[in-house]
């Protein structure tokens, strides 16, 4: 049998967009006597639909969809994620289903049965989980299906899903030939060898060759790295298709060739999510140029990087805004990282804004601001900067990109309308250690970074000789505390343990992320690349006294 897993870049909410392309990849692959083929899961609403799974007249447009999808299939059999009304009314009124279609005709569904609902994921809120494993029969080939973190089980990685009912073990009774997973597994750092490993488990399982078909795309935080797979009995990976791109994976049971086995490159991967994550959130927004502050510094400078990549140099504007602060230095770097770039810039120096503000407020403030450059008057430079990139984006439309990093945006070391503002915070996900470990892959064939920018002490530069490290810990110590903290739930006690630093510090870098929630719950949307980000999937209150 020939099946195609086909990786599409699906649009939340887009059902018309979403089948008019589903229905180009079925008539290619009618074109080239396909048997079946395969698509993620959601594919007909996008990942994840959300509130919209409310509406009656969006699930009333997925089913016609699914119809429409139904009549195309006279020539091969499908596979495709969707959506369905829950007819028994049990406690939620929807099911994550597969629809399996075969030759113009609907064969059924299978329902995901476990429904993830911690980080970014809320299915339980909307669907009922499915209860029942089926077997379905196409071309003499007998073959299960599950949809994504059904297999999920199988690993060692699931950490807050606690489930009683086990989908592959259930499906291995039924002795399948093949077990299919349609999948929107979003991407993270290490996530591609975590889901080979619960593959290769459920194909140990099931005892049965095993195939992967993941979403590809961005919708909002989540990216989606697609690299959808094909697994021997042995686990071993016969066909891949590419991260990050549209594919068709061909795949024939009669004849399975290995693929050429090719490095995984962790940084190279980073690098490509992010900017899929930007280039989606344009193009899906219907917007082309973005802007952003050049300062010199190693945040901007990155970010100008995966614009350029996302967008194209023609599409990105770098904003100079010196100040009286800013040192020759830092423009030059930004000038150097403009050229090797060769995106276009403006300077704008705030020097006179910035006085005009003194001089307006000095009578409310005489009495009341001992210290004549403290944080107020840092925060006034950084919210000129914003309301210069904001009506840039304005008049020229254009989308501001953020330029923070998690490390910054954990202590609460960035401004409120000020460096915060933008439509997207590309980096907002990256420790300050994994911004410089990028950096350092992009200018591992040629300086493109100025290595000025690599190698300085990082400065906001709001005030005189101003340093990070002022107001900051060692970044490669406070990297350590988010990450344990954060991404691995460990307790204060335990960070404490392993890295020796003393209770007091520890428990003080806490309580200052915590303090630092209402800053991050006004910040841009941010494009998730870890295991936890601070903003899609993190429930923390603002008001409350733990900490």
């Amino acid at each position: 049998m020939k099946i195609v897993l086909s990786q599409i870049n699906t649009t939340v909410g887009d059902i018309r967009g979403n089948t008019e392309l589903i229905l180009s990849k079925i008539a290619l692959a009618e074109k080239n006597k396909a048997d079946l083929i395969v698509f993620p899961e959601l594919a007909i609403p996008g990942y994840f639909p959300g509130d919209l799974l409310l509406l009656d007249h969006f699930i009333d447009d997925a089913s016609s969809a699914l119809d429409t999808l139904i009549k195309s299939s006279k020539n091969l059999s499908i596979i495709v994620g969707t959506v369905r009304k829950n007819e028994s009314i049990y406690e939620k009124r929807l099911f994550n289903s597969a629809a399996v279609i075969s030759h113009g005709q609907l064969l059924g569904f299978q329902d995901k049965s476990l429904l993830p609902t911690y980080d970014v994921f809320e299915e339980r809120r909307f669907f009922e989980p499915g209860n029942k494993q089926f077997l379905w029969h196409i071309d003499h080939l007998k073959f299960g299906v599950t949809i994504c973190e059904d297999i999920w089980l199988q690993g060692d990685t699931l950490k807050q899903g606690r489930y009683r009912y086990d989908p592959v073990s259930e499906l291995a009774k039924l002795s399948p030939d093949l077990m299919i997973n349609i999948s929107a597994s979003p991407y993270s750092f290490h996530k591609f060898e975590k889901r080979i490993e619960c593959a290769k488990r459920a194909s140990k399982v099931a005892k049965c060759p095993f195939l992967l078909c993941n979403n590809v795309g961005a919708n909002d935080s989540l990216i989606f790295d697609g690299k959808s797979f094909c697994l021997d009995l042995k686990g071993n990976i016969q066909r891949s298709a590419k991260g990050f791109l549209e594919e068709d994976l061909w795949v024939d049971t009669e004849d399975v060739k290995a693929d050429v086995a090719t490095p995984l490159d962790l940084f190279e991967d980073l690098y490509q999510a992010l900017v899929l994550g930007i280039s989606d959130y344009f193009r899906k927004s219907g917007f082309k140029k973005a802007c952003l502050g050049l300062s010199g510094g190693i945040d901007s400078a990155l970010v100008a990087c995966l614009a350029k990549e996302a967008l194209g140099k023609e599409n990105v504007l770098g904003v100079l805004m010196p100040s009286r602060y800013s040192s020759s230095g830092s423009l030059e770097d930004a000038e150097r990282l403009a050229k090797a770039l060769d995106i276009k810039t403006h300077t704008i120096s705030i020097e006179e804004p910035f006085k005009s503000y003194l001089t307006l407020l000095s009578p409310i403030f005489k009495d009341c601001a001992p210290n004549k450059n403290d944080l107020t008057e840092q925060n006034i430079q950084a919210r000129i900067r914003g309301m210069i990139l904001m009506a840039i984006a304005n008049k020229m439309q254009m989308i501001v990109l953020s330029t923070g990093n998690k490390s910054e945006y954990a202590m609460g070391y960035a401004t409120l309308y000020g460096d915060m503002c933008g439509g997207i915070a590309p980096i907002a996900d990256l420790t300050k250690t994994k911004v410089y470990q990028l950096a350092n892959w992009i200018n591992r064939n040629e300086e493109i970074i100025p290595r000025n920018t690599i190698s300085k002490f990082p400065s906001a530069e709001l005030a005189p000789n101003q340093k990070d490290s002022d107001s900051l810990p060692d970044y490669a110590i406070l990297d350590n505390i988010i990450k344990a903290y954060i991404e691995e739930y460990q307790t204060p006690q335990a960070i404490t343990k392993a890295f020796g630093y003393t209770k007091e510090f520890v428990d003080d870098v806490i309580r200052r992320i915590h303090l630092n929630e209402f800053k991050r719950k006004q910040a841009p949307l941010g494009l998730r690349v870890s295991e936890k980000a601070f903003f899609a999937g993190r429930k923390i209150p603002v008001v409350k006294k733990h900490f």
